[in-house]
């Protein structure tokens, strides 16, 4: 018999558009929200007993981070387990819920389906749209009127991460017309930004050229700026990154993940150094700026040759 763990990803492909086996899905739906239910139970788990809505906050957010890790993987186990993981905290909540008299499972569903469907009036009404960013804009729309929001920013989260929320920012501003009428422009504006940050840093903003190479000697950074210009740099900078996901957004790339995928780029080629090391019974520590940036090198080569990440 087949692994009852194996996703379903890996059986035949179906026509798109049709639901799992709902009969099989009832089943192990009612089996999971039943163990759920008995993890809270008064014979359940001390753990999951003491848990609230607020305390289980942190676990959402990394379940949320381990997904998306799965997915930049592409191994479908292991999206399919991350994705049971936030199934879980949202099962989860929602018994919490529930054993304090708010709200169950059954209001989270209903709410979800009426909105999908009240929201795609072209699909499930008689609207009718052309393109993709149509379809966008009607939902705005609609959103705005069912929440009665004031603002174009009313209902992003506070809690989005600076990079990401800089573009969703930029996006709703674009969506009424505010934005560069052409994108290239925003090389000009960061030019711009970039600028008025070097006069914040050096002497008449003018920025010294030093070749960027490890072959000489290391010099420590001088001794912080005054509170003021601290504060006047970390604006600049705030405003040379914000351009820099405007750019990501107009060329339609994620900056926040763009940024996740070139922290784990600097932290894969990294390992490799201290692997590298590890291999002579050395230790970074005792590796000297020039060997490391010659084995980053090396580990990028192999990168790039189509032989794999540098393991």
């Amino acid at each position: 018999m087949p692994d009852s763990t194996e996703p379903a990803s890996l059986q035949p492909l179906i026509a798109e558009g049709v639901p799992p086996d709902l009969e099989k899905l009832r089943s192990r739906f009612s089996e999971l929200c039943e163990i759920i239910a008995k993890l809270r139970s008064p014979e359940g788990c001390p753990w999951d007993r003491q848990q609230t809505l607020e305390s289980i906050k942190p676990y959402t957010l990394e379940e949320t981070y381990e997904l998306l890790e799965a997915i930049d993987s592409g191994d479908d186990g292991a999206i399919v387990e991350e994705l049971g993981d936030v199934l879980l905290q949202v099962l989860l909540d929602s018994q919490i819920a529930a054993d304090q008299g708010r709200f169950d499972l059954n209001d989270v569903v209903d709410v979800i389906a009426r909105k999908l469907v009240r929201r795609h009036p072209h699909v499930f009404g008689d609207v009718k749209v052309g393109t993709a960013n149509d379809v966008a804009l009607h939902w705005d729309r609609i959103k705005r009127s069912e929440k009665a929001r004031q603002s174009i920013f009313d209902g992003l989260p506070a809690e989005l991460p600076a990079l990401a929320r800089a573009a969703r920012l930029s996006k709703k501003a674009a969506r009424v017309g505010y934005d560069f009428p052409t994108r290239n422009m925003l090389f000009d504006k960061l030019q711009e930004e970039i600028t008025e940050l070097a006069f914040e840093i050096f002497p008449a903003g003018k920025i010294p050229h030093v070749e960027a190479n490890v072959d000489v000697p290391v010099e420590p950074d001088p001794e912080p700026f005054t509170a003021e210009q601290q504060r006047r740099i970390e604006s600049e900078i705030g405003d040379v990154l914000f351009v820099v996901a405007n750019i990501a957004r107009r060329w339609h790339i994620n900056p926040e993940e763009a940024l996740r995928a070139s922290n784990a780029k600097f932290q894969r080629r990294v390992e490799y150094i201290e692997r590298r090391l590890k291999e002579t019974g050395r230790d970074i520590h005792s590796a000297s700026l020039t060997e490391m940036e010659e084995l980053y090198q090396e580990g990028k080569q192999i990168e790039k040759s189509g032989n794999g990440e540098p393991r």
